[in-house]
């Protein structure tokens, strides 16, 4: 049959195997010399943790303006002044929550992106709690990360993160826009920093230690990832004990089941004994189908990674300066109740609201610093941009609801007895 030719020989996989293990490959070499430059892997994984404890950071931001606002968050988080997922669902179904089943084990994940500033996510929890809103499960932030570090908004969000019981992906600043590519400018080239040309030459391997500082130093352990050789280096650093996690960016363009088989297959060969993987995350291009999502869930299945590996799948995105407008897919997500372990993720608002603001989001305004963005009196707009982002995924939540879906919130504010417990927040 001709289906055989395509067997993977075991010289073939001999041969790869034989080049990790050559004392003489190089790019392994710098590799493995960066993981020992950090103590090596058991010592990052130690201090890593030390790091991310919550009363470790607490007693790092000192006297922040923030520390008064996270001591307000965990009071909130402990009165339960958020609400239940039970009382959420009677609020939109009213009598008939009661009779209706939800399949918490396929419930769609809330993610919203990018949460730049702390401000932005206080002003969120506030009106979350006044309205008997939902808060994000999973949260994508794109801020410049030694800016923040100097700020004090590094601190407060990882913080706030475990307070209620979100995931936080972190955009390290080794990912092209600084300055890696000598033949790329600012923004009115921004797109030939992604789809691969974002880490040349040395650039992959300082990816790696910009991760490893920040790992160790606090705990930050998941990070966007957009070029296929970070990706690689992801694969290896966990397999050599680092417990990094990473999602692949829709930048990397998987716009095809054969690019996922691509990347997933990869996944489980370099994944540990016990099956995991770094990848934890894979954002899928813009441009996909149901029928592609779809089949690449049966890939996933196939290699056994379908609880380690969240697709997650742009419902909304910014206005401007990324996708063809209008762009909603709220409807074709309702068709997939039936894939597991599913992100809806919010990175703009509805087309409406949009179209209605003097200043729409963008995704370029990721990119600028902080200083000119308060130079140019651009912050009540980024945060109305982002609120409403905030009210795009609540309208989704809605929507699965009322369909009889399941979504999953942040887990430590919005209680659910029926929910999974021992789910990992990833």
């Amino acid at each position: 049959m001709a289906r055989t030719k395509l067997t993977v020989s075991e010289e073939r996989l001999k041969e790869v195997n034989d080049f990790l293990l050559d004392p003489n490959s190089q790019i392994i070499n710098d590799l493995i010399m960066l993981v020992e430059k950090y103590g090596g892997a058991e010592e990052i994984n130690r201090r890593a943790r030390e790091a991310g404890k919550l009363d470790n950071i607490l007693a790092r931001m000192g006297d922040s303006a923030h520390l008064k606002d996270i001591h307000w968050l965990m009071d909130q988080r402990d009165k339960g002044a958020f609400i239940s997922v039970p009382d959420y669902r009677k609020k939109v179904l009213g009598k008939n929550a009661d009779s209706m089943t939800f399949d918490e084990q396929k419930a769609v994940t809330l993610e919203i992106s990018a949460c730049q500033y702390f401000p932005f996510f206080m002003q969120e929890a506030r009106q979350s709690i006044k309205k008997q809103e939902l808060m994000p499960a999973r949260i994508i932030r794109v801020r410049m990360m030694k800016e923040q570090e100097a700020d004090g908004d590094l601190l407060a969000m990882t913080a706030a993160c475990d307070i209620i019981g979100a995931s936080r992906c972190e955009t390290l600043d080794t990912k092209g826009t600084d300055g890696s590519n000598v033949h790329l400018g600012g923004p009115d080239t921004i797109t030939g920093y992604f789809g691969g040309v974002g880490q040349p030459n040395d650039y992959a391997l300082k990816w790696i230690d910009e991760f490893l500082y920040y790992y160790t130093n606090y705990g930050n352990r998941q990070v966007l990832n957009v070029n296929p050789g970070t990706v690689m280096l992801g694969y290896m650093l966990h397999k050599l004990g680092v417990d990094i996690e990473f999602k692949i960016s829709v930048f990397m363009g998987n716009d095809n089941p054969y690019s996922v088989f691509w990347t997933l297959m990869a996944a489980r060969l370099l994944s540990r004994k016990d099956g995991s993987t770094p990848l934890i995350g894979f954002n899928f291009s813009n441009s996909v189908n149901n029928k592609t999502i779809n089949t690449s869930a049966d890939i996933r299945n196939y290699f056994g990674l379908e609880d380690n590996v969240r697709f997650e799948h742009h419902i909304t995105e910014t206005w401007k300066a990324i996708v063809r407008q209008p762009y909603n897919r709220r409807e074709e997500l309702m068709e997939l109740g039936h894939v597991a372990n599913i992100s809806a993720k919010h990175e703009g608002s509805e087309i409406a609201i949009e179209e209605s603001r003097e200043h729409p989001s963008n995704i370029l305004d990721y990119f600028i610093p902080r200083a000119d963005v308060e130079a140019q009196g651009l912050m009540p707009a980024l945060t109305q941009n982002y609120m409403d982002k905030h009210e795009s995924f609540n309208i989704t939540a809605r929507e699965l609801t009322k369909r009889g879906l399941a979504f999953v919130a942040a887990r430590n504010l919005h209680r659910c007895d029926v929910c999974p417990t021992s789910e990992k927040i990833r």
